[in-house]
């Protein structure tokens, strides 16, 4: 009679832990890729609406004087 072994060698399992630790550090870089660019593309539209508001029609004291009243609430 045939008999099947499905036990796991000792080599079969370390295979898997090192493919298991290659998927897991590749998930990470693109988590750590996607995070940085929407910072990065957050910042850059941070830096376009300053300066959008700086070359509106009152200049650097408008967007000040704005930029207090907003904050304060007055």
């Amino acid at each position: 009679m045939n008999t099947i072994n499905f036990s796991n060698t000792d080599s079969d399992t370390s295979i898997d832990q090192t493919q298991h630790n290659v998927v897991e550090e590749e998930i990470s870089n693109v988590s750590m890729s996607v995070i940085v660019i929407m910072a990065a593309l957050i910042g850059v539209w941070g830096i376009a609406c300053l300066i959008g508001g700086l070359s509106g029609p009152d200049g650097l004291i408008g967007f000040g004087q704005g930029w207090i009243s907003a904050v304060t609430g007055l």
